[in-house]
């Protein structure tokens, strides 16, 4: 019989780290599973910021744009929480909606649905303001630059 492993806190981030390694040295369905193992672990009522970035790495794990398009979606909730996003948020939370909604407006559009596209990437340049200068606020900057120039805005 297999050994469940205890989810601490502590852990979780470890373990996301270790499944995203896995991802980008193209391992998918390892990572799939890594993390699916882990959301069912945490489960529904686990951190939010843990939640949200399990299926934010769990979107990009998937084969399906439909399915993709629902894990990212999870991880946009995770965040959002029942106030839908109005209540105060901590910096990293912040720094990650522009990514969340540019990878739904993506989702979207590989969806062919390109208004929901338009809409969250709108919400994806109106949160980067919450980036930094550097690095990861201009990867995202440059992501958000190129897909509305996919969809043909200015």
């Amino acid at each position: 019989m297999a050994e469940r492993r205890q989810t601490s806190a502590d852990a979780v981030p470890t373990r996301i780290g270790q499944a995203v390694m896995l991802l980008h040295g193209g391992d998918r369905e390892e990572a799939r599973n890594r993390f699916g193992e882990l959301w069912a672990e945490i489960g529904e009522a686990g951190d939010a910021f843990h939640r949200c970035t399990l299926a934010h790495y769990l979107a990009d794990t998937q084969d399906d744009p439909g399915d993709e398009l629902a894990w990212d979606l999870r991880a946009l909730t995770a965040v959002e929480g029942p106030d839908g996003g109005t209540g105060e948020h901590s910096p990293a939370v912040r720094a990650f909606f522009p990514s969340l909604h540019l990878n739904l407006a993506a989702d979207y559009l590989k969806l062919q649905r390109p208004e929901a596209a338009r809409l969250h990437l709108d919400r994806a340049r109106d949160a980067a303001d919450a980036l930094g200068a550097a690095g990861y606020g201009n990867g995202i900057r440059t992501g958000i630059d190129r897909l509305e120039r996919r969809l043909g805005e200015p």
